[in-house]
């Protein structure tokens, strides 16, 4: 079955000497790995590595089996390129750190299109602007709506937030973040990217960092943490 498509480049594993096996996330049919022969070798290998990049926006037209077996491109182009993000240590090292937490995070093969849209949509605007020290914060947050564990905020007043069931209850137990974190988790779950603010501090922001990847990992079968954390936590020190 022949299929065009929009997609997100969530991984890129080299295969031998000369191949990759990518990992994308499409409009049409969700997560799909596809085998890309001999992506070292020949004329245009410079350009076939451009394309899978961690995030970039693709238009592909693609062979998918629906198998569980890995697929094959036919055609590929960038969809949106990016003007700062290749360039910018900042939106780099970000892009690196989503791009494995959206790898470990998306598992299904199904379509996801608001899913996808608001992917797309975060993306192109972390590349044309620039108040984007919350941003990953926002995204990982947002993404728990698509996938399904969102934090249920009903009760303004209590003040602990439960990581198991995901909701905020007036009294502390031992699967609760502190009053300190929930208060923080409370005032991330209010912004959005474009909000003018800068909430939190950088030892704030390192704090809801771990809440966030310690949420993911209790909803999430088989999740890992990125090896890009360590990185992502220096450069923003």
């Amino acid at each position: 079955m022949i299929v065009k498509t929009k997609a997100i480049v969530l991984s890129a594993l080299k295969f031998n000497e000369k191949s990759l096996i990518v990992k994308c996330f499409t409009l049409s049919d969700g997560l799909k790995s596809y085998f890309v022969r001999d992506a070292f070798s020949g004329k245009k290998n410079n350009q076939k590595i451009a394309y899978f990049q961690p995030l970039t926006l693709l238009e592909i037209e693609a062979v998918h089996k629906n198998k569980g077996t890995l697929e094959n491109f036919k055609e590929i182009k960038i969809s949106q390129p990016y003007s700062s993000i290749p360039t910018d240590i900042f939106k780099s090292t970000i892009v690196m750190f989503l791009s494995e937490m959206l790898h470990h995070s998306i598992h299904e093969e199904e379509a996801n299109p608001d899913f996808f849209s608001f992917l797309e949509t975060a993306f192109m605007w972390l590349d044309t602007n620039d108040q984007i020290s919350n941003f990953h914060l926002i995204l990982l947050m947002e993404s728990t709506k698509f996938l399904g564990f969102y934090p249920e905020d009903s009760n303004p007043n209590f003040d602990f937030f439960e990581m198991r069931e995901g909701v905020f209850i007036p009294f502390e137990t031992v699967t609760c973040l502190n009053k300190s974190n929930s208060f923080l988790l409370k005032k991330l779950l209010e912004l959005r990217f474009d909000s003018a603010a800068i909430l939190f501090n950088s030892k704030e922001r390192q704090e809801l960092l771990t809440v966030i990847i310690d949420y993911y990992a209790l909803h999430l079968d088989g999740f890992r943490k990125p090896k890009s954390l360590e990185v992502l936590v220096e450069v923003f020190s």
